[in-house]
């Protein structure tokens, strides 16, 4: 074996050896104070994956977890609609609005040949990479990501955006816990996204209790919408 095959076989080693450290559970978290601030993202997939993401963010406390950050995918005007007025409907007379909205290219878009989806993919992928990866480093926020927590429930563009996430740790930069809550309508199976990020979420959680017989590693607590 020459020596540019060693090294390319070394490069390999290392970085499978790497992904296989930032797949482990990511535990012993600091424990932080409930007055302080935590800054959350939420993927907004559409339809009744909206409307679910939605309810359970409506019941965090807002003074606590902010900024917000709601990522639609583009085209979708009804999602952007609903976030918005979900936080004017919280609003009070002492607070202030502190979220944003941020719009990423769908990784497939409905009724899309799969042939032609890895383009599609590629470019949602690239848009994820920017926002997550790209943007903190160009306004020198090294230290931090663009969110602390990323709450996802589908559907498939939140794939790339684990992706994203994924890359800053491969990279040792800074990325969001990840949270996935299968939708209320998978009773007694995962959605296919639900089956490609269970193995890569730090936290994967299913609202029907036959679901955690078949995925052990999944966690019940009850209704979450």
């Amino acid at each position: 074996m020459g020596y540019a095959s060693l090294v390319v076989l070394a490069v390999v080693l290392l970085l499978l050896g790497r992904l296989y450290y930032v797949s482990l559970p990511r535990e012993g978290s600091r424990r932080r104070s409930q007055s302080e601030p935590c800054s959350l993202a939420v993927f907004l997939g559409s339809g009744g994956h909206t409307s679910e993401a939605l309810i359970m963010v409506s019941a965090l406390d807002f003074s606590r977890y902010r900024p917000r950050t709601y990522i639609i995918s583009e085209g979708d005007a009804l999602s952007a609609r609903k976030a918005h007025d979900m936080e004017h409907s919280k609003l009070t007379t002492s607070d202030t609005l502190s979220y944003t909205v941020l719009t990423i290219p769908r990784a497939r878009r409905v009724h899309q040949t799969l042939l032609s989806t890895p383009p599609t993919a590629l470019y949602s992928l690239l848009s994820c990479i920017y926002y997550v990866t790209v943007l903190p480093l160009l306004t020198n926020k090294r230290s931090t990501s663009f969110a602390e927590v990323l709450l996802l429930n589908g559907p498939g563009t939140c794939f790339t955006l684990c992706l994203a996430v994924y890359l800053n740790r491969l990279l040792g930069l800074a990325s969001p816990r990840l949270l996935y809550v299968e939708s209320f309508a998978r009773v007694q199976s995962l959605s296919l996204s639900g089956k490609l990020l269970s193995p890569l979420v730090d936290r994967f959680v299913v609202q029907w209790p036959g679901l955690v017989r078949e995925w052990p590693k999944a966690l019940y607590r009850g209704w979450m919408v």
